[in-house]
């Protein structure tokens, strides 16, 4: 809601819904609240997942190119100790604390410049070309171009996967 604010996004559900590209880095609860706020899903370009373990979001206006990166701070933990400690639950003290605690407290905000290349935008529709190896549909310019073959990432030795022959 923070990043939202910032770039006077109002409606990122209606009308400036196709405005917002939001990079996440972390795979955790806090992804999935960004999600639902912004509108913004992988299934429509709008939102980047970068693996780096970070309570954190950059949010990209598109049509004015301006970025925020968003970021939890630690002492916000201590800071929800420190208010409710009548409350031994963690998460619970940490869930009505987060309610009361300035947007200063809570988060680091940091104005930031964001380069998307146009097969980053939302409804982006790219070629597609073919693996030389394996023959699968690669979109989206995520081929790797090597020795004069076309490549999907796999094929190129990146694949997060091995085959199990069972």
């Amino acid at each position: 809601m923070l990043g939202l604010h910032k770039l006077a996004i109002d409606d990122p559900h209606g009308r400036d819904r196709k405005r917002l590209v939001t990079f996440v880095e972390i795979d955790r609860c806090a992804t999935d609240a960004v999600a639902v706020v912004t509108g913004c899903r992988l299934g429509k370009r709008a939102l980047k997942f970068r693996d780096w373990g970070k309570v954190a979001a950059t949010f990209v206006d598109v049509q004015s190119g301006r970025a925020i990166r968003i970021a939890a701070k630690e002492s916000s933990k201590l800071l929800a100790r420190q208010m409710h400690p009548e409350i031994a639950d963690k998460n619970q003290q940490q869930m009505l604390a987060y309610r009361e605690i300035s947007d200063d407290d809570l988060f680091t905000t940091e104005w930031v410049k964001v380069e998307l290349p146009p097969e980053e935008f939302p409804g982006y529709k790219g070629d597609r070309v073919v693996c030389d190896a394996c023959g699968e549909g690669i979109n989206f310019r995520r081929e790797v171009r090597r020795d004069g073959k076309v490549l999907c990432r796999g094929c190129a030795g990146e694949s997060y996967y091995l085959p199990s022959h069972q």
